[in-house]
């Protein structure tokens, strides 16, 4: 085929932005959109001038794929119908509400023989794309995730909300089965927990410590990555990324480095140089589902595959696990 069909379901706030960078991407027909709520479905579907389904019947009767934008607890229903009757499945993050269903819903997908891409949109920041060639072997991995108060994630705890997008991208770096978690965190202006802490530790001696909030006064989602003569700083509202390395001292810099001397004694004696990556200038979601139309058009392998979504899930629910614990014992 040379166009791929989709349709978008859900039309919120996510399934809106969907539907404008399908509009704009030039492999993809997009043929409409679908709600439960059909006031919301025809307010998108005339802003954007495509369609409004009545039904999912009338979805999968003209599409090869669709995006499912739904709220969480109707990710799994809706894949699977969707994987059920062929089509290829993009879920936003979390992939699904519990893990027995993610599990179920990789399965099906693989027994299909289709795509299934789940949404950790932060693969796709300039900040971590640029970072593919300097990520090798991460010791120690601080990840700070936090935003101003919004109504519109509050039906999950903060880990699925906010924390799970640095839980994906911790498991893309390190290559290494996770050894313990620890974690700990607190409900203040919801039902669920709004503040959490984890430390995750790797069966290769790897740590990584991950906070996210989402009743912080300012926006704040960064990064920090040590390994081996090498600091690395992301930050994910700008799209920036540092990199700092010691060289050995005859080392020559490389263009586009800037050098702070010489640092050690003796034989330890290293060059601290400076570098701040080309960043490729892209719209993450755009980017993200274009990768998604391409992996189905030419059969590749999702970048963030179900199989992603689901190990970043059930570290998501160790931590949610292990937290409830903690405050329930408390009570």
């Amino acid at each position: 085929m040379d166009k791929l069909k989709v349709a978008v379901i859900g039309t919120g706030h996510l399934g809106k932005l969907h539907t404008k960078m399908y509009k704009m991407i030039d492999n993809c027909e997009l043929t409409g959109v679908y709600d439960a709520d059909r006031d919301a479905a025809e307010s998108v579907a005339g802003e954007f001038n495509v369609k409004s389904f009545n039904s999912l019947e009338d979805v999968i009767n003209e599409v090869d794929a669709v995006s499912i934008a739904a709220t969480t607890s109707a990710h799994y229903e809706l894949a699977s119908l969707f994987l059920q009757n062929g089509k290829h499945v993009f879920i936003e993050k979390p992939i699904t509400a519990t893990i027995t269903e993610a599990e179920m819903l990789v399965q099906l997908a693989n027994d299909k023989k289709l795509k299934l891409q789940v949404g950790h949109i932060e693969r796709f920041n300039p900040a971590v794309v640029s970072m593919e060639k300097y990520i090798s072997d991460p010791k120690f991995i601080q990840t700070d995730r936090l935003a101003q108060f919004n109504p519109r994630g509050t039906d999950v705890a903060v880990v699925l909300d906010l924390m799970i997008h640095d839980i994906d991208i911790i498991l893309s770096f390190v290559k290494s089965k996770v050894k313990n978690i620890e974690a700990s965190g607190v409900a203040v202006v919801s039902d669920n927990i709004d503040i959490a802490n984890a430390r995750i530790q790797f069966e290769n001696g790897a740590v990584a410590n991950v906070t996210a909030s989402r009743i912080s006064q300012k926006k704040m989602r960064k990064m920090r990555i040590f390994q081996q003569d090498c600091y690395i700083a992301l930050d994910f509202v700008t799209g920036v990324s540092e990199v700092y390395r010691l060289l050995p001292v005859d080392k020559e810099v490389e263009e586009g480095y800037i050098s702070f001397g010489e640092i050690g004694v003796g034989d330890k004696k290293k060059r601290l140089v400076y570098e701040q990556p080309e960043q490729k200038e892209h719209n993450a979601l755009k980017y993200e589902l274009e990768l998604f139309v391409d992996t189905v058009l030419n059969d590749k392998t999702p970048v963030v595959s179900g199989e992603d979504g689901l190990r970043a899930l059930r570290i998501a629910g160790i931590i949610i696990d292990k937290i409830n614990k903690s405050l329930a014992a408390l009570k």
